[in-house]
């Protein structure tokens, strides 16, 4: 190996320099024009779109900056409703709270990454994720158990789903040093969000990013009441928000080609919370302000081909303040603050011993920290280890993966009794077969054992939080398959995935009624079963003219097995429609690129008990958007305009929580 490694470094220049000098005198014998400069005529370099991933063990969707941009996609939440087997909860409006679940095992089992590290909220256990802007993403993923990167974190392994959001890295025209983007949107109540871009070389190994943004919106929309026979129309109030966000990136690669990212992220936010709609307390004062700060780095190195290794840490500072106004307080006014932070380091181990069989070993430390105004607040710390195991044999025709993920908590309080400290192993294993080496077919099996330890607010929130709780446990089973057909005639791809799953959680950690209040409580049993069903197409119609479809569909019922003796038992739980989906269709055209999309969800209850009163109506919301690009001389222009809500469809996600009707938005972009 090293006389190889010594040949290639002692007479590969040399081999090049001679091919290159013959190309040279090649040219020079037969060109007599040797002193003037040729300019070679531009290439266009097309590629085949690069349809869900197929091949993966898991199921996995993404959605390209590119996509997002031509569909007229306006937050995240409004992105991960795309997906097939993802249920947003959206509180409404512009500034309302946003989270994710994945297969109706709760926000606190979806892990939410950002450029490979797990955004944490140990107080609440759910990320909103409206907050993420989407104007510097490329790519949205969210993977059902976990994507076949081999280098992730242990905190990814041992999340039921991740959502993962990668940033666009700087990159630059021949011959240019920085790049600069100013987007300003504007649209329906008062709803307008400037953004700023700028990338700049640093060194031929350096790169620069700067992002910053400003959004504000009084979010004041009307809406219909339907209060039995009375239809009245009414406005939402205190919805506005004001909130900005930044960040810097640096991104280095050595001399050896091993990789460096750092990111410095601030967010800070003050927003009404308009609350639900009553037919006789339409008004709300409750306000909140968020701020949260990160700093976190990633390098990364391969050694040779079989080893590599990945380093990641972060820290993460949250604070938020909340605030009531009301005469059933002392002083009229009611107000908490809460500050928690985070400290975080991972470390990845990749070794490939033979070809088609990869080991990985990842382990994460994590402190955890909180102090809040509450009455008999603890201060609770928690000290997480998380170690993750991973075994992959891969060939033409098999790849599996076995996984074991080891979970340790060590919890200190300044007051009272600490909770038991906590430790268990959670084993996955999945398939994927491809019986057929001339079809692109892959059948692919999983089964994946999670848990969810309680957060801080479970345990120690005042009068509500609960000590003794024990973690809450699921348990995947999901069997597939994947299709897709190679290029043929005008058709550029067809991929067609089908997915069944079955979940079993235990010890569901639920609010239960005690005798003078509500007490956080193990208690809740769910079996979940469903089909996810994805499709994605693309077709070239004649020279600049393309069309991109693509759709979902999810059937499920998840009842809930708690007390046989219930009026809610085997009812669908809250919030859970049997039926939904989404499709998206883009059209290119020289002139301009055309996009529509709709979401659909049908009938769910708000209530545990599925009783027609407790009923809310399903609804599709649908969506348009236009945009072209004009070149100028040092760059260019895009402009985009959207209708959201295209049908005026008055409707709920959350009961009580009106969303918007109709709207537009305009937004402008230079390029420089």
């Amino acid at each position: 190996m090293k006389q190889i490694c010594l040949f290639h470094r002692r007479w590969g220049g040399w081999i090049v320099a001679l091919l290159l000098s013959g190309g040279a005198m090649a040219q020079e014998a037969s060109d007599t024009i040797t002193d003037r400069i040729h300019q070679i005529d531009r290439v266009t370099v097309t590629a085949r779109r690069v349809p869900n991933k197929l091949t993966s063990t898991a199921p996995v969707q993404s959605l390209s900056g590119q996509d997002i941009e031509r569909l007229g996609i306006q937050d995240m939440a409004d992105a991960v409703r795309r997906f097939a087997g993802a249920q947003v909860r959206d509180y409404g409006g512009i500034g309302g709270l946003k989270t994710v679940s994945v297969r109706n095992m709760g926000a606190a089992h979806t892990a939410v990454s950002y450029d490979g590290v797990t955004v944490s909220n140990c107080q609440a256990g759910q990320i909103d994720i409206g907050r993420f802007s989407l104007d510097n993403v490329s790519m949205v993923t969210l993977a059902v158990g976990q994507t076949d990167d081999l280098l992730q974190t242990a905190r990814h392994y041992a999340s039921a789903g991740v959502l993962s959001i990668e940033t666009e890295k700087p990159h630059f025209d021949e011959g240019r040093r920085y790049a600069l983007r100013a987007r300003v949107s504007g649209g329906s109540f008062g709803y307008i969000t400037p953004s700023l871009r700028w990338w700049q070389q640093l060194s031929s190994r350096t790169r620069l990013a700067v992002d910053g943004s400003f959004m504000r919106a009084d979010g004041n929309y009307p809406f219909t009441l339907v209060n039995g026979k009375y239809v009245t129309q009414e406005r939402r109030n205190n919805s506005d928000i004001l909130s900005g966000q930044g960040e810097a990136n640096l991104y280095h690669t050595f001399k050896d080609n091993s990789e460096l990212d750092v990111k410095a992220y601030y967010y800070r936010s003050r927003r009404g919370l308009p609350g639900a709609v009553t037919l006789y307390n339409p008004l709300s004062d409750e306000r909140l302000w968020d701020e949260n700060i990160f700093v976190q780095t990633r390098y990364k190195k391969q050694f040779n081909p079989r080893w590599a290794m990945q380093v990641q840490g972060k820290y993460n500072h949250g604070w938020n303040r909340y605030e009531d106004q009301g005469a059933e307080y002392t002083d009229g006014t009611y107000s908490e603050h809460h500050k928690q932070d985070e400290y975080y380091l991972s470390a990845s181990v990749l070794y490939r011993p033979l070809e088609g069989l990869s080991f990985s070993l990842a382990q994460d430390g994590v402190a955890n920290t909180l102090h809040n105004t509450l009455p008999e607040c603890p201060f609770p710390t928690r000290l997480t280890s998380i170690s993750a195991f991973n075994a992959r044999y891969s060939n033409d025709w098999l790849t599996a993966t076995a996984l074991l993920v080891h979970t340790a908590t060590f919890e200190h309080v300044e007051k009272g009794e600490a909770p038991d400290n906590f430790r268990r192993f959670a084993p996955s294993l999945s398939v994927s077969l491809k019986p057929w080496q001339e079809e692109e077919l892959f059948l692919r099996l999983m089964y994946k054992s999670t848990f969810r330890l309680p957060t801080f607010n479970d345990l120690y929130y005042y009068r509500l939080g609960n000590r003794n709780l024990r973690p809450e446990k699921a348990n995947e089973y999901t069997a597939g398959l994947t299709w897709s057909l190679q290029k043929a005639a005008w058709l550029d791809y067809l991929s067609v995935t089908l997915d069944g799953y079955f979940n079993n959680v235990t010890d569901k950690i639920v609010a239960f009624p005690s005798t003078y209040t509500w007490k956080m409580a193990n208690y809740g049993r769910v079996h979940a079963a469903g089909i996810d069903a994805t499709l994605a197409a693309s077709a070239t119609l004649a020279s600049g003219y393309d069309l991109t479809f693509s759709g979902n569909y999810m059937w499920q019922k998840a009842i809930d097995l708690t007390d046989p003796d219930a009026k809610n038992y085997r009812d669908q739980l809250p919030y859970t429609p049997v039926h939904s989906g989404s499709a998206s269709l883009i059209v290119g055209t020289p002139w301009l690129s055309l996009g529509y999309s709709l979401v659909g969800v049908g009938e769910r209850y708000y209530m545990s008990q599925n009783l027609p009163e407790n009923r809310i109506d399903g609804y599709v919301e649908q969506s348009l958007s236009l945009s072209r690009n004009f070149n100028l001389k040092q760059g260019r222009i895009a402009v985009k305009a959207e209708v959201l809500n295209l049908a005026d469809e008055q409707y709920d996600v959350i009961k009580y929580y009106p969303m918007p009707g109709r709207s537009w938005r305009l937004t402008g972009s230079f390029y420089f």
